[in-house]
């Protein structure tokens, strides 16, 4: 147990605050103290396939992290997806096994305690945002680049979901202004898991450079089997790779050029397996000018200050001030 464990009740400012980050592999929980340090970290694999099993692990996460902590605190979660207004069902999760289910009641029921779910991306925004890249702006845009593309958006260090709850879902919007060369091949586009074709996310996930760097040089030439593979040859002289990258970050460019001309955020932050691309930080600056309806561009491109746990971390903040978290603590009601 750790000493002198943290309380929350009858606390001006609480102690504590507890996180889950529901991955497709794997999954965290992490306790921050007010200011914003880990007290515990827990980490277990995503069972496959089985949403039962993901409950009973994510369960046994959280107990631990009881006894640990020596206190139950309320929990909030990062996951694949998002929860319906409407009918409190999780939706457009890429972790399928999570689709149409009710989570959030389920994760309440068998936790006993409130519990807040809020997508992955909106986390990263929110940790960012709060003690992160983003601290200190007002508008923080936020951006997964990893096995797919998501986005959320901070406002004042809170979560902007919208009245649909789909803020910031930007990977499934079209790649904009595509170049029209064949050798681009960017219309129609690649067909996109949520049925749609030509995604950003299509595009600027890791498989999407793999697979736009294949279709270019053949699977013979083309030997790097992941993005991180790729970069690796990119920068030991590979012109192929290196001619794969501009088109990515082309692409990134162009797609974040749009969100400054919609929302004009203070700051764009990179998470995911992508956002440890170094030169990305240069080339997307560089480029996104050409199609900002602006003079000049202010708006600043950084890394995730806290990497890969900025997802358990935001998850965790969705609790440090109750009356302006836009997340439910209990199910929305299904329509009449």
């Amino acid at each position: 147990m750790i000493p002198n464990p943290p309380s929350n009740v009858g606390q001006s400012k609480p102690t504590a605050y507890l996180g889950l980050d529901l991955g497709g592999t794997k999954i965290e929980v992490a306790a921050l103290d007010g200011d914003g340090r880990f007290l515990l970290r827990e980490r277990c694999d995503t069972p496959q396939g089985d949403y039962d099993a993901t409950i009973e692990a994510i369960a046994a996460r959280v107990a631990a992290a009881d006894g640990q902590l020596g206190c139950r605190l309320p929990l909030g979660a990062a996951i694949p997806g998002s929860v319906s207004p409407v009918s409190g069902l999780i939706r457009n999760a890429n972790s399928t096994v999570l689709n149409g289910r009710p989570l959030l009641q389920d994760l309440q029921r068998r936790l006993d305690r409130p519990v807040r779910l809020h997508n992955d991306a909106n986390c990263l925004a929110i940790s960012e945002a709060v003690d992160g890249a983003g601290q200190g702006a007002r508008v923080v845009f936020a951006v997964i680049l990893g096995t797919g593309s998501g986005a959320g958006i901070a406002i004042d260090s809170a979560d902007w979901l919208g009245c649909n709850a789909v803020a910031g879902e930007w990977g499934h919007n079209p790649l904009p202004w595509p170049r029209l060369p064949s050798a681009w091949r960017e219309l129609p586009g690649p067909r996109c898991w949520c049925g749609l074709q030509g995604c950003i996310e299509t595009w600027l996930s890791g498989p999407g450079l793999v697979a736009d760097h294949f279709a270019r040089v053949g699977q013979a030439r083309g030997q790097q089997r992941s993005a991180k593979e790729l970069i690796a040859a990119m920068r030991a002289g590979d012109s192929a790779a290196r001619a794969s990258f501009i088109r990515y970050a082309d692409r990134l460019a162009r797609a974040l050029a749009q969100v400054i001309n919609l929302l004009d955020p203070d700051v764009v932050v990179l998470g995911g397996g992508m956002s440890n691309v170094a030169e990305l930080y240069d080339e997307v600056p560089r480029r996104w000018g050409a199609w900002v309806f602006s003079d000049t561009v202010r708006t600043r491109l950084l890394p995730a200050q806290h990497g890969d746990s900025s997802g358990v971390r935001g998850a965790a903040w969705l609790w440090r001030d109750q009356l302006r978290s836009a997340a439910p603590s209990s199910p929305p009601s299904p329509p009449a």
